[in-house]
């Protein structure tokens, strides 16, 4: 299976959903306001359901080519890849692949999604389930010619399967996936570790391990700031809220030489994003 080629020169910076400032909310003047705003990016979010029909993802496709913006999407949030429930796992199923077909269809490059619950189960149990829900999903869309990213995405609480570790593995033994890494989540998941030059560049030194000079080179990438307790993440908040350290994350990024999407998740989306690609800019 294939997957869409794009030459980053750098990182693109872009906003998770329609910008807040655009006028009239819909997903094609979001793309056009993405580019006023000077930015590069954004994630369709497919937050309940995926609510975009094939007639409205051609016209995306097309004002999204015509702006020169990056399209991502994330796919919905009720998706448990280690659901006992067989329905469950089967819709889980649908709505990556489904996403991941309307995505293509924008002409998007990366769908994202947080994978699986342990529930109490054993980890290694609940990767390999991961990995055959993942192996089903690919082949639906291969036998479609469906070429687009698959991305599991690191998450923020340690109940939840998405440890860099887990997410690297799948990318190493499965194509066409990639990981979604996000480093606000990282810091989460850890209580307040992974918030440091040392440890972002341990990070990256992992990617480049277990995936090559291309893990680094084609990065789905978010970052926002986060307010999280002893069980993780509670919510996102904006980065000059919170304690993330943001710019030694941004430096090592450049320093790396990181290609790929920088999407901002914080509740002032294109504030932080804009934020960002200055800094980013900058260093």
């Amino acid at each position: 299976m294939g997957h869409p080629k794009i030459s980053f020169k750098g990182l693109l910076f872009g906003t998770a959903g329609i910008p807040l400032s655009t006028s009239k909310r819909t997903t094609e003047n979001g793309i056009k306001q993405v580019r006023s705003l000077g930015l590069d990016a954004m994630e369709l979010e497919f937050v309940r359901k995926v609510n975009v029909k094939e007639k409205t993802a051609l016209k995306i496709r097309e004002v999204a080519e015509n702006e020169r913006v990056v399209l991502t999407c994330h796919a919905p949030y009720y998706i448990n890849l280690n659901s006992k429930e067989n329905d469950k796992f089967e819709a889980s199923k649908k709505r990556i692949y489904d996403s991941a077909r309307i995505t293509s269809i924008c002409g998007g490059w990366s769908v994202c999604f947080h994978a699986a619950y342990y529930h109490g189960d054993n980890p290694l149990a609940v990767y390999k389930r991961v990995k055959g829900g993942l192996e089903e999903v690919i082949e639906g869309l291969e036998a479609r010619g469906i070429k687009i990213w698959i991305r599991p995405e690191t998450t923020g609480k340690p109940s939840q399967f998405g440890e860099l570790e887990e997410i690297l593995g799948l990318s190493r033994e499965l194509e066409p996936v990639m990981p979604t890494v996000d480093f606000a989540h990282l810091h989460a998941r850890t209580i307040g570790k992974m918030n440091s030059s040392k440890e972002f560049i341990w990070v990256l030194d992992m990617i480049e391990k277990e995936l090559g000079r291309e893990g680094l080179e084609n990065m789905h990438i978010h970052i926002s700031g986060i307010e999280f307790g002893e069980k993780g993440e509670k919510k996102h908040i904006d980065l000059e809220e919170s304690d993330f350290k943001y710019v030694e994350l941004l430096r090592a990024l450049k320093e790396y030489g990181v290609k790929g999407v920088v999407i901002s998740e914080s509740p002032n989306i294109e504030k932080d994003s804009k934020l960002m690609k200055k800094i980013y800019e900058s260093i």
